[in-house]
């Protein structure tokens, strides 16, 4: 076991330390490599080491190097140094964190992480964080919470009866609003197409005035940072709107959320802290390992009608974790957010969020400089660029990826095809954004 646990730390290092001089995307050499993995199931066990030794060989330069500091896709960040290595040493701990008596640390980490994030966030004293595998299932307990909740206020117990027969809920989203929520809502029972879909201004914002006039059991779902132009909903309109219908507000605050840790961009939440439920990442802008989500709730007893397992085995006992989300066994997410929190205090979460900024911006003025067209009002950390026509803009896109220098993803954004570049990870550099920007104007220029 010691040999082989320095042996994975020897290759980690070497693989670390490799990410500035490898291509962000694997060569085609590497990915058809990967057909050594593809042998039938052996009669008898190979050696641990000798397993490593495959894994390293053929898989290390197969992975996207998205851990390195100039992958700027699907809003992926690195993983922090404290982050990792807490979380190696809690696999090799190997908790499970739905109940406190199978994992007392585990148990309490999440309960100071779950107060740590609240006053970051600037949400209400009260308020509980719990650890679920990312903001698409944060986004189902939130959803699942408020329809338990508005269904609850004329009398229906959803949890226990279903929805079949039960009084029709509105649900309101803005037209912008992520895929996540249409999954969601789904899997809630809500229904995809089911929505009052509220128009978006050109920055992808809900617009309050298109708000519907409605009563009866209601759910509005906002968004703090859209994952396209990085637009905030207007919340305090929103807000209003739906205080005066008794309505439930999930904000959808995957990256957004996390403005409100810096005092520079803490405006662009103004009024969210008066929502009933969040959703947000921490293998995003937190830079944790996957996963990580985050569902934060006004009230947590809201979470257990339909979240709670309970049985004479399987006792419920006060903010568990396994009687709050969707899984009963789960890993001890919160150890790494804690890393990742206390290594860097409040000042390093702010200036992690301002860095990431400040780079989108950069890359922004340096595209525009370039004669490109930046589509967006670059206000977080998303940059929507666009070079020409459809074709052109994907073009520009598939040479950047296939040339490794750097990885940028492409969008549909108000029916025309962009270049986003979406910057959240601690380990980009201010030579990583001159770097990619020369690799990008190079795309286009050829």
């Amino acid at each position: 076991m010691d040999n082989l646990i320095q042996d994975a730390a020897f290759r980690m290092q070497r693989y670390l330390h490799g990410l500035a001089d490898r291509p962000v995307f694997p060569s085609p050499a590497s990915l058809a490599a990967l057909e050594a993995f593809d042998e039938p199931l052996p009669e008898r066990g190979c050696s641990p080491a000798e397993t490593l030794e495959l894994l390293d060989r053929v898989g290390s330069p197969a992975t996207v190097a998205s851990a390195g500091g100039r992958y700027f896709g699907f809003v992926i960040g690195g993983t922090l140094p404290a982050a990792l290595a807490a979380h190696l040493l809690a696999t090799a701990w190997d908790q499970n964190a739905g109940l406190a008596i199978a994992s007392p640390v585990a148990d309490r980490l999440r309960r100071i992480v779950s107060k740590w994030l609240v006053d970051l966030l600037g949400l209400p004293g009260g308020a509980e964080a719990m650890f679920v595998g990312g903001a698409t299932e944060a986004n189902v307990c939130g959803l699942v919470a408020a329809r338990d909740r508005v269904l609850a206020k004329v009398g229906w117990n959803a949890a226990d009866d279903g929805l079949i027969g039960a009084p029709p809920i509105t649900v309101v989203v803005g037209e912008s609003a992520h895929s996540s929520i249409g999954k969601a809502l789904a899997i809630a029972g809500l229904g995809r197409n089911r929505s009052v879909i509220v128009p978006a201004d050109n920055q992808g914002r809900m617009i309050a005035a298109e708000l519907p006039a409605c009563n009866g059991p209601t759910i509005v779902v906002a968004q703090a940072g859209s994952v396209n132009s990085g637009a905030f909903d207007p919340f305090p309109a929103i807000i209003d709107w739906a205080r005066g219908r008794g309505a439930w507000v999930h904000v959808d605050g995957a990256i957004g959320s996390w403005a409100a840790a810096s005092p520079a961009r803490r405006y662009l939440t103004a009024g969210i802290e008066a929502a009933n439920s969040w959703a947000t990442d921490g293998h995003k802008w937190l830079n944790v390992p996957y996963d990580s989500g985050m569902i934060l709730i006004r009230e947590p007893g809201d979470l257990l009608p339909s979240m709670s397992a309970a049985t004479a085995y399987f006792p419920a006992g006060s903010l568990e974790s396994a009687h709050h989300t969707l899984q009963s066994s789960q890993r001890a997410r919160a150890v790494d957010a804690w890393a990742a929190f206390r290594s860097m205090g409040r000042a390093g979460v702010a200036e992690l969020v301002d860095r990431c900024c400040d780079h989108a911006q950069r890359f922004a003025l340096k595209l525009r400089e370039a004669g490109h067209e930046i589509l967006n009002e670059v206000v977080l950390n998303q940059v929507l660029v666009r070079f020409g026509d459809d074709a052109r803009t994907d073009e520009v896109i598939r040479r950047l990826q296939q040339s490794g220098e750097c990885w940028c993803g492409s969008t549909l954004w108000q029916g025309r095809h962009a270049m986003r570049i979406s910057v959240s990870s601690w380990a980009t550099t201010t030579d990583d954004v001159e770097r990619s920007i020369l690799a990008i104007t190079a795309a286009a220029a050829s």
